[in-house]
């Protein structure tokens, strides 16, 4: 009887003390205090691994995943998926915040209203409803993946439209999802190891039935937001100083797991970004004013002041105003804490205040027809639009056509010949500049004439820069046909 008594009190020590390790069981990060929560009700479902300045490292299984994420009043997962204990522990060491090259200055007002004047409602509208039309983009089902490989086609006919060779796209596979992610990059002229990011999530989720998830506003609005600041940029021919990268997450509605991979990579090959906004929700107008600015410890307060001084500045007053305010959300909202989990500066303009937000988001009834008009998601636009261009800054190649005496070229079977005249100072090197601004093809050189052998290079428009010793440069441009 007593030996078995202690192989009973054993046996179930073991089960309940450990999880059994199976696929429906995984690692996070959450609360401290969600966390003491869950453990009091599912003692049998979570495991609390450690805690430290109020943050949890947790292994739970799917089930209370669902749990606490149907009893998040806000918005998020309310906590974030970690692929193994040893990173769920280490992320309760917080990254220090890597220093941002941006100065956050507002220099470019001419083209940004420019820009603003080419939003088009109508196309916000239409990517809603074509993105609600999948029925669910769940992260597990055939047609979260895809929407995935539809919005790449979707951005790379714009692209082809345009005839750009500096703006492509490619899709990342992730390690803890089936649903991969797409990212736009478009070439930074001068600067291309500089980033500004945004993004988004793509996928959906329903509490009911994952089937059954149109996600409208949770994400199709914050996706259509993106989408429509892309196709400004490009018609408006915008070619940024920095690269610029467009975004759309998977598997947010389980834990952030798309854009926690790849803020990681991002953070461990040294990728320098300056700054990161999160477009999630953009659709419904749930309270007086229109950009609500999160700002809980995952937000940068100098992105925040930036956001505002941009809102200030642009929508103030005229056919473009709106107003904004501040809101608090809860852990790991949404995808921009990855990136400021891995020391980037971050930030998260939202649709309402947290506590008035889409009362229909994780359920059937996310549809379109809820909130029923673009126009709020425009407003996202707009900032998105003056956020990448004031923060990118536009490429201004400075093209002096010296005079037809200091520089004589011409190009003839694909070879540019040239000739400086009446200069006391050696060249440096010569560079071909494409008629965006993009450097094509530099090398170095000597003599004050000669030639470069362009068989490389597309026919179009170009500009040939000559470097000189003393730090003066001279400019030409030329037709290569």
């Amino acid at each position: 009887m007593k030996n078995f008594t202690t192989t009973f009190i054993l046996f179930f020590f073991l089960a309940t003390a450990v999880i059994a390790q199976n696929n429906d069981s995984f690692y996070a990060t959450m609360s401290g205090e969600t966390a003491l929560k869950f453990k009091q009700l599912y003692p049998n479902d979570i495991q609390i691994l450690a805690t430290k300045s109020n943050e949890s490292a947790v292994y739970l299984t799917e089930e209370v995943s669902h749990k606490i994420h149907e009893s998040v009043q806000i918005h998020g997962p309310g906590y974030i998926f970690r692929p193994s204990k040893e990173k769920a522990l280490q992320a309760l060491n917080r990254v220090q915040n890597r220093n941002s090259f941006l100065e956050y200055t507002i220099t470019e007002t001419d083209l940004v209203n420019e820009c603003l004047d080419l939003v088009n409602n109508q196309n916000i509208e239409d990517d809603i409803l074509e993105l609600q039309a999948y029925g669910t983009r769940h992260h597990e089902t055939s047609q979260g993946e895809q929407s995935v490989y539809d919005l790449k086609a979707k951005w790379d006919a714009m692209i082809a439209q345009s005839g750009r060779t500096d703006i492509h796209t490619r899709i990342y596979n992730h390690q803890n999802t089936p649903m991969p992610s797409v990212i736009l990059t478009i070439d930074g002229a001068n600067t291309p190891d500089e980033y500004v990011i945004i993004g988004g999530h793509l996928d959906s989720t329903s509490f009911w039935d994952i089937n059954d998830a149109p996600g409208a506003d949770d994400n199709a609005s914050g996706i259509s937001s993106l989408n429509e600041m892309i196709r400004v940029l490009i018609a408006k021919e915008f070619v940024p100083n920095r690269t610029i990268e467009v975004m759309a997450y998977a598997a947010e509605e389980i834990g952030l797991v798309g854009s926690e991979e790849i803020a990681s990579e991002y953070a461990s090959n040294g990728i320098n970004v300056g700054a990161y906004v999160q477009f999630d929700m953009t659709g419904y107008n749930g309270s007086n004013e229109d950009v609500w600015i999160s700002t809980d410890w995952y937000n940068s307060s100098a992105l925040n002041n930036f956001l505002v001084d941009l809102m200030d500045h642009y929508n103030g007053t005229g056919n473009h105003a709106f107003t904004y305010n501040f809101t608090e959300c809860g852990y790991g909202c949404s995808d921009h804490a990855s990136w400021a989990n891995n020391g980037y500066e971050a930030a998260f303009p939202f649709e309402a205040k947290f506590s008035e937000s889409n009362p229909k988001i994780h359920t059937d009834e996310d549809i379109y027809s809820f909130f029923d008009t673009p126009e709020h998601s425009a407003k996202f636009t707009k900032l998105g639009l003056q956020f990448l261009i004031e923060a990118a800054k536009p490429q201004t190649m400075s093209v002096n056509d010296f005079s037809e005496n200091a520089i004589a070229v011409f190009v003839n079977e694909n070879i540019l010949n040239y000739r400086l005249n009446n200069l006391t100072t050696n060249v440096s090197d010569i560079s071909i500049y494409n008629i965006g601004g993009q450097s094509v093809f530099t090398e170095k050189a000597s003599s004050q004439s000669g030639s470069v052998n362009l068989t490389a290079l597309d026919n179009g428009f170009y500009i040939v820069k000559f470097n000189f010793t003393n730090g003066r440069t001279l400019s030409k441009k030329f037709i290569l046909n």
